[in-house]
């Protein structure tokens, strides 16, 4: 392995534990526990590929340092759900980039992962039913395994022909994949949701739909969500032991 490539690494690594420092003096703490755990790693690759003794000592000192915080991190984390106190806040502000929905749901999505349930008044214009699909294509290539997606939205009373066909045509596109979609219509529905069967509830104050329109189909971010600009919104995160099914109050 080249010294460049080392130093590379490196560089990585520190990026990201920079970001996971700044997560957990943020109170950001599922997500800096990611960060952690990816810098980490990055470090470890550092390690194995270094000689010198004394810059290994270095950083087997730099990664035990890490890991105790990880550890003493989820210790913290795991309490706070097992009480039912967890709650984290994200503010995205006007403009922000880096929000794709692999970027935002990373850190509550496990290998327990088999049910999803979504709840969004509005998943009837083409950019909220491309939001939605984009959220399906999300979870299947996330490291989980899930076979139901729970969908509770209005219907459009101006022309529902187009949402009924597009959710039609994805239902049948994720049977192919192994994954039932199930749909329901509410006229009073108004809250915006996301839950996980493994305890993590995101709220969204726009719901799937926070991203700006893009420029024009040939711009930055039309294709890549984290390069898209976003609405202000605000992302509230609970963990709770038991994921209620849509409907329930």
């Amino acid at each position: 392995m080249t010294q460049n490539h080392v130093s590379g690494m490196e560089t990585s690594a520190i990026s990201v534990l920079k970001r996971a420092v700044e997560l957990d003096h943020s109170g950001r703490f599922q997500e800096s526990l990611v960060c952690y755990q990816e810098g980490i790693q990055l470090l470890m690759d550092v390690l194995r590929a270094v000689k010198d003794d004394l810059k290994r000592g270095h950083y087997r000192e730099k990664i035990k340092g890490y890991m105790d915080r990880a550890e003493q991190i989820k210790a913290h984390v795991n309490q706070i759900k097992d009480d039912g106190k967890y709650h984290e806040q994200i503010r995205i502000s006007e403009d922000a980039t880096g929000y794709s929905y692999e970027s935002l749901f990373k850190p509550y999505i496990s290998s327990a992962l088999t049910e999803v349930w979504i709840e969004d008044p509005y998943i009837r214009h083409t950019h909220q039913l491309y939001n939605l699909l984009r959220f399906c294509e999300m979870l299947l290539k996330a490291p989980c395994k899930v076979n139901v997606v729970h969908l509770l939205t209005s219907q459009d009373e101006a022309d529902s022909s187009q949402q009924n066909s597009a959710l039609a045509e994805l239902k049948e596109s994720l049977r192919v994949q192994g994954v039932t979609l199930d749909l329901r219509y509410s006229s009073t529905i108004h809250d915006r949701e996301i839950r996980f069967d493994n305890g993590w509830i995101i709220k969204i104050g726009r719901g799937l739909d926070y991203f700006k329109r893009p420029k024009g189909r040939f711009s930055i971010g039309y294709c890549d969500y984290d390069l898209r600009q976003c609405q202000e919104t605000t992302v509230d995160i609970f963990h709770t032991q038991h994921t209620k099914t849509v409907g329930d109050s």
